[in-house]
């Protein structure tokens, strides 16, 4: 885990809902401000995890497609 990243999530394996649900719950227990890098396999995820931070104000700092899956990058809303 580096700076950059913050705390890693590994949300690999599970479909829609779950990677919003999860990361919900994991960022409700995180400091304002925090980094959580969430790691996941559903294709659904790229348009779910960005909706859910403009709906509940978390910035959404990176995003990319990696070789098992896509990575998010989140800053907790202040």
């Amino acid at each position: 885990m580096s700076d950059e990243e913050g705390e890693v999530y590994d949300l690999k394996g599970l479909k829609c809902p779950l990677p919003v649900m999860r990361t919900r719950k994991r960022l409700s227990t995180l400091p304002p401000g925090a980094r959580l890098t969430i790691l996941t396999t559903d294709p659904l995820a790229t348009l779910d995890i960005p909706h859910f931070c403009r709906e509940e104000g978390h910035a959404l700092e990176g995003q990319a497609k990696v070789s098992n899956g896509h990575r998010f990058v989140i800053r907790k809303a202040l």
